[in-house]
């Protein structure tokens, strides 16, 4: 770690703290560490929310059920209407996932 021994005081409002310490909270950083990166020209961006990994197994596994429609369609060369109604109900479902 490289060695801190200069302390920096800076004024700001009540309004600018809090919009600093609301950019560091949407990073998941703390504000000294949040200061550090924005110094060194770090791009920083929000942190992605905390169900990402659930989302992303939940749109595999629409994704896994599509593709089984689209196997039994090439060799069945024929689409149900029940095949297609299940097509879009399942990207629907992906829709809603990352809408919300």
């Amino acid at each position: 770690m490289a060695e801190r021994n200069i302390k920096l005081s800076v004024r700001v409002s009540e309004r600018e703290h809090a919009h600093l310490k609301r950019q560091a909270v949407n990073a998941g950083l703390k504000v000294e560490p949040f200061i550090r990166k924005l110094i060194m020209g770090v791009e920083i961006r929000p942190r992605p929310p905390d169900n990402i990994p659930q989302l992303i197994r939940e749109i595999n596994a629409i994704g896994n059920n599509i593709n089984q429609i689209a196997r039994k369609v090439n060799t069945e060369n024929r689409v149900s209407q029940n095949q297609l109604d299940e097509l879009f109900r399942l990207l629907g479902e992906i829709y809603r996932e990352v809408k919300n």
